[in-house]
């Protein structure tokens, strides 16, 4: 790899993936909820960045050149050419993108250390509780396991995205985003899996989503920033 002077990115994805502009962030991605994260993440802090589609019809995330960048082969993936020191860096899981890129750009994190961590609490509640949970009623709901006739794991996979719903539906009460005004990176996280629990995997009425208010008016405010909206559609399929 190379640093920020725009000479090319020396690594082995590039090889799949040839970067038409290499001075800029490159994102490995695919419009699913967790990559979508940080396609939004991008938009919403102006940062320069080329994406590229990880196809999973094709199994591109099984790629010798995928690998090479996160060998546990789950997307979105980025490549910073100009990472800490000016140095190229190459990142997985999109927590830790959001925060590196907040940390990068000094936006949708607070300052204030007490507000910093808080915000990583709730960032790291929706990584090891709602996108697990929620793509679980997926599952069960529309792909493979709609067809179990045993309702059971269903059942404790909505009862457990009942709890995760009601919560932030607490947290919302008294204000407008996780971190009250601020809309930060806990946000992003969270809402477009939320978003896609109702429309994608069609479950508003199996969670009954009618009883989180503050959870769907968040949401709406969510959607409708324009960053939002451009950032859902990237990459864009073929």
């Amino acid at each position: 790899m190379t640093n920020q002077a725009g000479l090319p990115i020396n690594h082995p994805i590039t090889k799949k993936w040839p970067p038409q502009h290499p001075e800029r962030l490159q994102l490995y991605s695919l419009p699913t909820p967790n990559g979508v994260k940080v396609s939004i993440m991008l938009e919403e802090i102006g940062l320069p960045y080329e994406p590229h589609l990880v196809s999973f019809e094709t199994n591109d995330q099984m790629s010798p050149e995928f690998l090479s960048l996160n060998p546990n082969n789950k997307i979105p993936a980025i490549i910073d050419p100009n990472g800490p020191g000016g140095q190229p860096l190459a990142l997985f899981e999109s927590g830790a993108i959001l925060l590196y890129l907040a940390e990068k750009t000094g936006q949708f994190i607070a300052l204030d250390a007490a507000q910093r961590y808080q915000t990583i609490q709730w960032l790291m509640w929706q990584v090891g509780g709602v996108g697990p949970m929620f793509g679980q009623v997926g599952f069960f709901q529309i792909f493979a396991g709609k067809d179990f006739e045993d309702k059971r794991p269903r059942d404790r996979y909505v009862a457990e995205s009942k709890r995760l719903l009601g919560v932030l539906n607490q947290r919302l009460a008294t204000r407008a985003w996780i971190m009250g005004d601020s809309y930060t990176i806990a946000d992003i996280a969270t809402f477009p899996w939320v978003r896609n629990l109702i429309e994608r995997y069609e479950a508003a009425d199996l969670v009954g989503i009618q009883d989180f208010p503050h959870v769907t008016r968040a949401l709406a405010a969510f959607v409708a920033r324009p960053a939002v909206a451009r950032g859902l559609e990237i990459p864009r399929r073929g």
